[in-house]
């Protein structure tokens, strides 16, 4: 299959023809353009390796994430950024590709802070592999976390190797009735005090906090926050997989990343995750004026889902912008990969 991938890179490289990298396609919301031939990474699929006791995976990139994390749970572990599917078919491919995270994100870690290694063909075919299994292993650039939200726009992913972690013993998720202000408040507080957090959102006057770990620490804390306990399985699936109804019914979805403690933005309607750190805003606001509301705070805006995007999905600086560049020359040379989807110019 290796041998099929890179014949068709090569051939595409002669042609100076774009390739589009996919596996389900569950992503294809994100970006500006898709672009070129689809190379399909789903008949490059299973696991590599898995050692339980050594909290390592390894699977190929068109392996169904469902499959990934079926095999983990059945020895209690779990990828421990919570990734989301977007689709019934997702792949692990895609999910390190796009580098999304869930809920538990804030409180264990990024997807790409748990990517140990992976193997990959750059746009001349060559079969590469940086990082490896363990998590001290790398001298220079980390070429396999740069990979992590990519979108396939660097290199074709074979091999992912990842850090897995013990899923909680037991969870519990309680609401609280507050508005935005003191929710943000509180988020902070709590996040700087030895409680065994695992998610936190605010929406439409409702703080919900997931607590994870051993029962006794969970329910420690259970007593200490109060609040009303509540099933927060459906609720947690919901915001991960944005099928929540403040996510259902948005033309236009922005994600803007700013310190926690920022105080509740006028930008349109907005529900709040990872502490106060995430802010997802709906509404029909212009890229200029999210940009820069973001940067007064400290951050960044990204239109996320729309079907209007326009020049940009994230605005960058000239300096990001050139760096991005020269990323995208030195691992793909020729060119090929998802022109276009991340940045109207290459």
């Amino acid at each position: 299959m290796i041998q099929q991938f890179q014949e068709a890179i090569r051939l595409a490289a002669a042609g100076k023809s774009p390739l589009r990298l996919r596996g389900s396609g569950s992503k294809d919301f994100y970006g500006l353009h898709l672009e070129g031939d689809i190379l399909d990474t789903r008949t490059y699929s299973g696991i590599v390796e898995y050692e339980p006791t050594e909290l390592v995976f390894t699977a190929r990139a068109g392996t169904p994430l469902r499959d990934v994390e079926t095999a983990l749970a059945e020895n209690g572990q779990t990828l421990p950024f919570e990734p989301p599917h977007f689709g019934p078919d997702a792949t692990f491919g895609g999910c390190i590709a796009s580098g999304f995270s869930g809920p538990r994100r804030a409180h264990q870690g990024s997807a790409r802070d748990f990517v140990l290694g992976i193997r990959m063909l750059n746009s001349r075919g060559e079969d590469l592999q940086f990082g490896g299994q363990v998590m001290k292993n790398v001298a220079g650039y980390d070429v396999s976390r740069l990979i992590a939200g990519s979108f396939g726009t660097l290199g074709l992913v074979l091999e992912i190797s990842a850090k897995v972690l013990p899923g909680p013993e037991v969870e519990q998720t309680l609401r609280f009735d507050m508005d935005e202000t003191r929710a943000v408040e509180t988020m902070n507080r709590w996040a700087g005090q030895p409680l065994p957090l695992s998610a936190t959102c605010y929406f439409d006057n409702s703080l919900h906090v997931r607590l994870s770990g051993a029962a006794p620490a969970v329910s420690a804390a259970q007593k200490k926050l109060g609040g009303e306990a509540v099933d927060g399985d459906a609720f947690w699936y919901s915001i991960r997989e944005q099928t929540h109804p403040f996510f259902a019914d948005a033309k236009s979805l922005w994600r803007l990343s700013l310190k926690s403690s920022t105080a509740p933005l006028t930008l349109g309607p907005t529900l709040i995750e990872w502490n106060g750190s995430l802010r997802w805003i709906t509404g029909a606001g212009e890229l200029e004026n999210m940009h820069s509301a973001a940067v007064k705070a400290g951050g960044h805006a990204t239109l996320f889902r729309s079907s209007e995007k326009v020049g940009a999905i994230q605005q960058l600086d000239s300096g990001m912008l050139m760096l991005n560049k020269k990323l995208k020359q030195a691992l793909d040379p020729e060119g090929i990969f998802g022109p276009r989807r991340l940045n109207a110019q290459f």
